[in-house]
This record gives structure tokens, C-alpha cells and sequence, in this order.
């Protein structure tokens, strides 16, 4: 009898032991405010672009506050330098091109600081194709491969970064890679065209597909690399981790790139 009167006891405590729960709050990573410079420069004369912006929550990923009035201004090895113009709310443009085997100095000045970042155009490696083959899976579906194939020079140490167009937008996964297991070999790599909210994204026949080549130095390989590792959503698409290394100094979030450019175009056949 004693028995059941405290089983009956502990069933009666249960809604009020429940209601004592404590409430955790999760910290989500909603740092916000930090300065974003996404800073590309390349060999090809052309629009350089520089674009600075604020991060945003974890929560909020589709806006991206721009900064305006910043003076943004671009150093050679010789001391010459040019400055870019803000053609567009936080988007800074030159229309000039860089040098292989020459390091640019690029100096961001906003709200009363000065963010300075050096990056190398290493020599370049020339993107021999691109090809397409049946998945492995899903194949059933309709899926390909995408493979791109170039000589990595055998007397060079070299990073690369690979950018895909799928009928003109952008694939957001990011693909940064170093020649440690193949270097002085003709490469052919598989780029997985994937988007994991989407189980049925990918490149099919009938698809036009670009694909950009670029020769980067190192501090920028190890940026790309650690996103690549953490996310495919890029360096203003909330706070990630852990940061990615960037060449900024003092430290802001994003990268200044310098390298080498080139980009081949396929209609993906049945």
C-alpha cells in the first residue's frame, strides 16, 4: 500500500517538476557587424571589383548592409597605385589588370580605420577542358559528373579555386584545392555540383555550364579552403564556425585575391 501511494505521489509531481524545467538559450552565432571585404583582382584587363559589406545573424541571410564612402586604392610592387570608384552602394570597381608573378597592396579605408591586404598572382595554369560523364548515382535521374582536366607543372607548388556557373548562376558550393598528390601530373578532378537542400540539384543534359580557373597564392587557398570545409555559402552569408584566415590586417572577415582567370563553357550533351 505504502508502494503505490508514492507511485501515485510521483504522478501527481510530474506536470510541476515539467513546468520547473530551465530554459536553455543556444547561442547561435548571431554576432553582427563585423566588416566584409570581398576583394577580387585578376590578370585579364577588365572590372576589378571590390565589395565591402556588414555580416548579418546567423538568422538573416539575404541581406548584406553595403558600405558606402569607403577609399579604396590598389598598390603595385613599384609604388603606383589607382583608385577605385564606387560604382554601386558598397561595390568599389577599376578597370585595369594585374600582373603574373607581381603582389598588389590593397588599402580599404572606412569609418576612420585603415584595412591593408597583399596578395600574389601566381603563375598561371591553363584550364585544358571541361567534361561531363553519367553520376555514379543517380544516374537513373539523368545526373552528371563534372570533371575539369589541366598539367599541373611539375617544378611549382600551386593552389587553385573553381567557380561553376549552371545556366548562368552561380553554384554555391566553393572548391579550392593544391596540387599535394598530383603535382607535375595532367589532372583530371570531378567537381560535385551539389546543393544539400535539394536532393535533385545538379547538372543534367541540356545544361549550360561555365566553369572559371583560378591560379591563387596561399593565404588565399587556405581562406577558400577552410570555407570549403565549414559551408557553401560564402563569406557573407552569416557568421561561420570559425572564421576563415584572412590576409586583412587588423582583422576583418573576407579576402583580397589576386590571381590568374580563365573560364571554358560547355552545353552538357545527353
Amino acid at each position: 500500500m505504502k508502494t503505490l501511494k508514492q507511485y501515485i505521489l510521483l504522478i501527481l509531481a510530474l506536470p510541476i517538476l515539467a513546468s520547473c524545467q530551465k530554459v536553455i538559450d543556444l547561442d547561435l552565432g548571431n554576432d553582427t557587424g563585423k566588416l566584409v571585404i570581398e576583394a577580387n583582382f585578376t590578370n585579364v584587363i577588365g572590372t576589378q571589383t571590390v565589395k565591402i559589406t556588414r555580416n548579418v545573424p546567423f538568422t538573416q541571410t539575404n541581406t548584406y548592409p553595403p558600405v558606402k564612402g569607403a577609399k579604396v586604392v590598389m598598390t603595385n610592387a613599384i609604388g603606383d597605385t589607382r583608385t577605385f570608384t564606387e560604382t554601386a552602394d558598397g561595390v568599389y570597381t577599376a578597370n585595369i589588370g594585374g600582373l603574373v608573378r607581381e603582389t598588389y597592396k590593397l588599402t580599404v579605408e572606412t569609418d576612420s580605420k585603415v584595412y591593408t591586404a597583399s596578395s600574389h598572382i601566381p603563375d598561371q595554369v591553363f584550364l585544358d577542358s571541361i567534361t561531363t560523364r553519367p553520376a555514379i548515382f543517380d544516374a537513373d535521374k539523368g545526373k552528371k559528373t563534372l570533371s575539369v582536366h589541366y598539367l599541373d607543372p611539375g617544378n611549382l607548388v600551386n593552389q587553385y579555386r573553381f567557380i561553376i556557373w549552371k545556366n548562368n548562376v552561380q553554384v554555391k558550393t566553393v572548391y579550392a584545392y593544391n596540387d599535394d598528390f598530383n603535382n607535375g601530373r595532367y589532372v583530371s578532378l570531378d567537381l560535385r555540383v551539389r546543393d544539400d537542400a535539394d536532393d535533385d540539384f545538379g547538372i543534367y543534359a541540356g545544361d549550360t555550364v561555365k566553369v572559371e580557373m583560378q591560379c591563387i597564392d596561399k593565404p588565399v587557398y587556405l581562406y577558400w579552403y577552410t570555407l570549403m570545409r565549414q559551408s557553401s555559402n560564402g563569406p557573407g552569408g552569416g557568421v561561420s564556425p570559425a572564421d576563415p584566415p584572412t590576409n586583412f590586417s587588423p582583422t576583418a572577415l573576407g579576402y583580397f585575391s589576386a590571381h590568374t582567370t580563365q573560364s571554358k563553357t560547355i552545353v552538357v550533351k545527353p
